[in-house]
């Protein structure tokens, strides 16, 4: 259990990282002392933080000798596991954007430095925390919708040239990752977060608009079975014309059916539940809103809470590092279906 205010640094300040820096300022037993890009400076926005020490690289950061309990890393997905294990090896805890890595071995190598090193790893995946989220948590732990029978998935958005820019990272496979990746890790969290692991995966897949912009597919078909029971299916897009069309989940059970939608599964839609009245929900926090095109919710406040609230010792981490390392695994297993069937024609 730690004293006094915990002292945050964040990795990469993009519109994520700066929005991790605004919460940990917003937090009363939390202090930023550090951020750390790659970039200039005065090229990143970071006016609201100008009295905060700027680094220019990860080294430099941890050859100042400035100290800090936790470091938030919010870089390229690619670069993630790499800079988790290299701060574990400082002895620092971590609160890393998803995914944790692009790999299961990767995931497994910064696990087994936190194990080792006696420190925390605390993957965001904030759409945990929407209401419509929490609600759905309960009515299927506590049987409420009955066994499951069916769970759809859909994910349809638009990412197009304004999102991928040239000499960018988003797009790059090694950077990147994919469209499961960096668009709808999220929604496979939730997946399984309330339905557990899947199997027997099947898939067909396409690039419908991003022949030039990136390196792997726009859009795929997926169905499997879940471990627990029931069969489910995942259909996803980022080739959306102009903006967002959904985010939603359906579930079948055998004491009723629901579905929440919205642009990222932020509404309930639909509820029909035997004996059952639907409770009225909390509203949900808008969308991370990016200019020319919207995240999932913004609900980034809740991650610094809860890892403030877990180093003091006063609960545990809402998703912890091997949750966050089987939506990794369950994408890998994914992306080995599509390897076998899609042929992405190179930029």
């Amino acid at each position: 259990m730690q004293e006094g205010k915990l002292k945050f640094v964040v990795i990469g300040c993009g519109h994520i990282g700066k929005r991790h820096a605004t919460m940990i300022l917003n937090n009363e037993e939390a202090e930023l002392v550090g951020l750390c890009d790659i970039n200039a400076e005065e090229n990143l926005g970071l006016e609201t933080f100008k009295n905060v020490p700027f680094f220019s690289s990860l080294e430099a950061l941890i050859k100042s000798g400035i100290e800090f309990d936790i470091a938030n890393i919010c870089t390229p997905n690619g670069l993630h596991s790499d800079q988790a294990i290299k701060l574990l090896d400082h002895d620092k805890h971590i609160v890393v954007e998803k995914p944790i890595g692009l790999s299961k071995a990767k995931c497994e190598t910064v696990i087994f430095k936190a194990l080792r090193n006696h420190k925390q790893v605390f993957a965001v995946m904030q759409n945990r925390y929407s209401p419509p989220s929490v609600w759905l948590k309960k009515i299927v732990s506590e049987k409420i919708i009955g066994d499951i029978f069916m769970v759809q998935v859909n994910c349809y958005w638009n990412r197009d040239d304004r999102y991928y820019k040239k000499g960018g990272w988003k797009g790059v496979e090694e950077l990147d990752g994919g469209t499961l990746f960096t668009q709808f890790s999220h929604f496979i969290d939730i997946m399984y977060w309330l339905f557990g692991d899947i199997q027997n995966i099947q898939g067909k897949f396409n690039d419908f608009t991003h022949a030039a912009s990136t390196d792997f597919e726009d859009s795929g078909f997926v169905s499997f079975d879940f471990m627990d029971g029931g069969m489910g299916a995942l259909n996803y897009s980022t080739a959306v014309w102009n903006s967002n069309l959904e985010s939603s989940i359906t579930i079948i059970g055998s004491k009723g059916s629901v579905k929440v939608g919205g642009q990222y599964m932020n509404e309930v839609e639909y509820c029909n539940i035997e004996d059952y009245d639907m409770p009225e929900l909390a509203p949900s926090n808008p969308p991370n809103d990016y200019g020319n095109y919207k995240g999932s919710a913004a609900n980034h406040h809740f991650i610094i809470e809860n890892v403030v609230d877990t180093l003091k010792g006063r609960t545990k981490a809402t998703t912890n590092a091997l949750e966050g390392l089987k939506v990794v695994e369950i994408i890998e297993r994914i992306y080995k279906v599509r390897d076998k069937s899609f042929v992405k024609q190179k930029k």
